[in-house]
């Protein structure tokens, strides 16, 4: 370089970095619009959604034996519990699901154990809630109330949901008020030991403590998922992993309990488990192309339908099995006498069977939940 472009390059340098452009930097204004287009806003889907989101108040009582009670996470937030039953009370989130019915969704463990349920709706209305059922093991309720002019939210379809799809999340966190918050999914069909059916959608948008039960929407406004749970850390704080149910699984619930007033699952009497590389490769499928069953119930449905060890559950339905995982949840769906279409593959090529649900107790269909730190908070 000679040195009549070296001053030349030091000039440009001491240019760029100089108080003046630094300072009409500083006064560049944010842009309004792009291409002569306004910037997109949430806040027309939102006017709209918000009147399904209302925030659940319960007053009850607990045993302090309670695990859940004596969890560190859990005294952070109520203290010591002494001996004996006390009264409790706590704060979630439901969503409107059907307006014509008054009914609400939301998870069973904002509701377990109260005597008193409070709805509160945007429009500052307050009822008494009934609870038309509930299931557990999918952490899920249905309430009711009185049917007056409600709006009740549109459901999206959870299966086809990417990872990168941006998601809003709406609750009452903290009892603060309705709040909104805004994210991306992170992850699909999560399952961190949380409940026993589980087929989670993980995301960054903002959860905590009262967001539990809450609806997580797309930008189309459509309910997609019930925020559930977060992974915290050990001072509560939230690290930007959610977990929501995905509303497809849900609706499984809501069918029955609408109809039958609860939740009967069947059992095909088959233990299954993930796929190994080396079977998968055996196979001619990827790793996560299906699920291989383990062993068979004597006399169960399974059986009777002629089912193998070593069949490997590519479909079952019409829906592609991925883990063992998937068949837990896909056959928890079904009630008892219910058929299952099931796509397999033996010895390498693949056969069609139909199998009748039965009620087989079944101790270990698909992958057993073990005892996991409890590393997350339920909210």
């Amino acid at each position: 370089m000679t040195l009549s472009s070296l001053i030349r390059t030091v000039a440009i340098l001491a240019t760029l970095t100089s108080p003046a452009v630094a300072f009409n930097s500083a006064l560049a204004a944010l842009p309004t619009a792009v291409n002569g287009q306004p910037l997109p806003s949430l806040s027309d889907m939102l006017e709209k959604v918000t009147p399904s989101v209302v925030n659940i108040t319960t007053e009850g009582s607990q045993r302090s034996n309670d695990a859940l009670l004596n969890d560190p996470f859990f005294k952070r937030f109520f203290g010591d519990v002494l001996p004996g039953d006390r009264p409790i009370s706590g704060t979630g989130s439901g969503v409107i699901i059907h307006s014509q019915r008054g009914h609400i969704l939301t998870n069973h463990h904002v509701i377990d154990g109260a005597d008193n349920i409070l709805i509160t709706l945007t429009d500052g209305r307050k009822f008494q809630a009934e609870i038309v059922g509930i299931d557990p093991k999918a952490d899920l309720a249905i309430l009711q109330i009185p049917p007056d002019r409600l709006v009740a939210m549109r459901f999206g379809d959870s299966d086809r949901l990417r990872v990168g799809d941006f998601v809003v999340a709406i609750g009452n966190p903290y009892s603060i008020g309705q709040t909104v918050t805004s994210g991306i999914i992170s992850a699909l069909h999560r399952n961190p030991g949380i409940s026993e059916y589980e087929n989670f959608i993980q995301t960054d948008a903002p959860i905590n403590l009262g967001n539990s039960g809450g609806p997580l929407v797309n930008l189309r406004g459509e309910l997609i998922g019930i925020n559930t749970a977060i992974l915290g850390d050990q001072g509560g704080g939230n690290l930007g992993i959610g977990f929501a149910i995905p509303i497809n699984t849900a609706a499984g619930v809501i069918n029955q309990i609408v109809q039958f007033g609860k939740v009967e699952r069947g059992q095909l009497g088959i233990e299954v488990g993930d796929m190994t590389e080396s079977l998968a490769k055996n196979a001619g499928i990827p790793p996560n192309g299906g699920a291989v069953i383990v062993s068979l119930l004597p006399g169960s449905a399974a059986e009777q339908a002629g089912l193998l060890p070593g069949d490997i559950i590519t479909r079952l339905n019409g829906r592609i099995v991925s883990n063992a995982v998937d068949v837990k949840n896909m056959v928890g769906d079904l009630r008892t006498g219910s058929k299952v279409h099931m796509t397999l593959l033996r010895g390498g090529r693949p056969r069609n069977v139909t199998v009748i649900i039965g009620s087989t107790p079944t101790a270990a269909l698909g992958q057993n939940i073990s005892d996991r730190p409890y590393w997350e908070r339920r909210f």
